[in-house]
């Protein structure tokens, strides 16, 4: 349990209440989907008017704030109360063009907010110090792991993405103590991206978790985990926007692990360059 969640900023509450959710009992889920779907709504109702809108009882509402990190019920309205109006209406205007931008940078601020400051610099540091980086994603995570192996590689870091699951497996059970296994994964769940991370810890590698939930198989798995990413758009478009909130975290990893060796970077992005003007007219 979160405890630090109610001294969060504002801006945080309904983020880290998506992030939470996967790992939540079936009522306290369905509770915290109310919180999350009708916040304003919330603010102005009792735990007995908000348990019947969930389906369940009052104990359980404030159960389920307590499970979140709140002294109470009360304590998350109050902070909902502060963040509601931090946030755009939906139906301010523009169309699902304005909706969807705004929705998409509001989840790379998110980000800022979700992931934990102390993992991250783990996850830089072991990043900066390890003699090979695997990373490994399937789906639409697929492409932002070859994207970040690419531009680790770019900075000095010997990164590899293999794009077949069976070579991401068989790579990550080839890793060693000293090694990092980078897995991304909106959902934490997928089946192939779980056993390339668990080969690699089984090897003795330091595995990072880059998704959108603070609990899942993949969270339990890794050694390092950075949460980012869980606003839901509608139309089941909620992992597009995780996918700009992951690489929102990579983007963050990448110049703190070139700034850890300013030297090595240096060298690397000159040999990038010099090979980038061979290519371009």
């Amino acid at each position: 349990m979160d405890t630090e969640l109610a001294l969060d900023p504002p801006r945080e509450i309904l983020a880290r209440v998506r992030a939470h959710l996967p790992g939540l009992r079936t009522a306290d889920a369905r509770v915290a989907r109310v919180v999350v779907e009708q916040p304003q709504l919330v603010i102005h109702r009792s735990a007995a008017e908000v348990g019947e809108l969930a389906g369940t009882s009052a104990a359980t509402v404030v159960r389920c704030a307590q499970e979140l990190g709140f002294k109470g019920f009360h304590d998350l309205k109050l902070s909902l109360a502060r963040e509601l109006p931090a946030f755009p209406r939906e139906d301010g205007g523009g169309g699902p063009l304005a909706r969807v931008t705004r929705a998409g940078a509001e989840a790379v601020r998110d980000a800022g907010a979700l992931v934990d400051p102390a993992a991250f610099e783990a996850a830089a540091a072991a990043i900066g110090d390890a003699a090979r980086v695997l990373f490994v994603g399937v789906g639409t995570s697929a492409p932002v792991a070859i994207d970040a192996a690419y531009r680790f590689s770019a900075v000095g870091i010997a990164a590899e993405a293999p794009a077949d699951v069976h070579m991401q497996h068989v790579h990550a059970r080839g890793l060693a103590a000293g090694d990092v296994c980078v897995a991304v994964s909106h959902t934490g769940a997928t089946h192939e991206t779980l056993q390339s991370a668990r080969g690699a810890a089984q090897a003795g590698a330091t595995v990072v978790a880059i998704t959108s939930f603070a609990r899942s198989a993949l969270t339990e798995a890794a050694g390092c985990v950075l949460v980012a990413g869980a606003r839901e758009l509608g139309l089941r478009l909620e992992a597009v926007a995780s996918r700009l909130a992951h690489l929102a975290v990579l983007d963050a990893l990448l110049v703190a692990v070139a700034e850890r060796d300013p030297a090595r970077s240096d060298a690397a992005l000159a040999i990038y360059a010099d090979v980038l003007a061979e290519h371009r007219l």
